[in-house]
């Protein structure tokens, strides 16, 4: 849910979610770095919280908070979540007050039915809130490996799951944005991009004056 603070501060809740090791910790690593070294529209504040396995496994979540540099009221506190099956309620949980999504796909052929399952449950979490309240961006993660998903295959999981819209009218369709991506720093790839198309249409939404 958007925090607007008595000193004009406005806080915005972007969630990154996705099956275990898709990826995420990775991105908002990457993430934090482009905008630390890069002139980006939005740059971080403080370090990046993580609390996680020996393994480097997310254990419960990572949380990072960036400043716009064009609305420098704007803040976005950036959460991923767990993805092993153990950690289902606190998944719900970090999901509360969430304003955008960033679902990340393990883009590996053998991985489909698990990146099924976690669009399912975060279907179900959002109880019919994306796309139509909450802005969906999908990244197709690990485009660098070989025997991927494509675009065009998970188009049609999207419209399994009535995330998305057929028209001939294309003005009206409101669809998720899908990027291919790259997660690792030295490899990276519409990482950047993928938050600033979801901070797009967050802040088309909240301060429709600002389009």
């Amino acid at each position: 849910m958007v925090v607007f603070t008595e000193d004009n501060k406005i806080y915005i809740k972007v969630l990154y979610w996705g099956m275990a090791r898709s990826g995420k910790t990775t991105i908002v690593d990457t993430l934090y770095k482009i905008t630390e070294e890069q002139n980006k529209d939005i740059v971080p504040i403080g370090n990046l919280t993580k609390i996680e396995r020996a393994s480097g496994a997310t254990l419960y979540f990572d949380r990072g908070t960036f400043q716009s540099t064009t609305q420098k009221q704007v803040f976005y506190n950036i959460f991923t979540v767990a993805g092993q099956s153990s950690f289902s309620v606190l998944r719900k949980t970090i999901f509360e007050g969430t304003d955008g999504i960033i679902f990340v796909v393990d883009s590996q052929v053998k991985f489909l039915e698990d990146n099924i399952e976690s669009l399912k449950e975060l279907k179900n979490v959002a109880r019919g809130k994306l796309i139509k309240e909450i802005p969906l961006v999908v990244m197709l993660n690990k485009q660098d490996l070989s025997d991927i998903i494509g675009k065009e295959e998970f188009i049609q999981v999207l419209k399994d799951e009535q995330l998305w819209v057929e028209t001939e009218n294309k003005i009206n369709i409101h669809n998720p944005i899908i990027y291919e991506t790259c997660a690792l720093y030295d490899k990276r790839k519409n990482v950047y991009r993928s938050f600033a198309e979801c901070g797009r249409q967050l802040i088309n939404k909240i301060l429709p004056s600002q389009k």
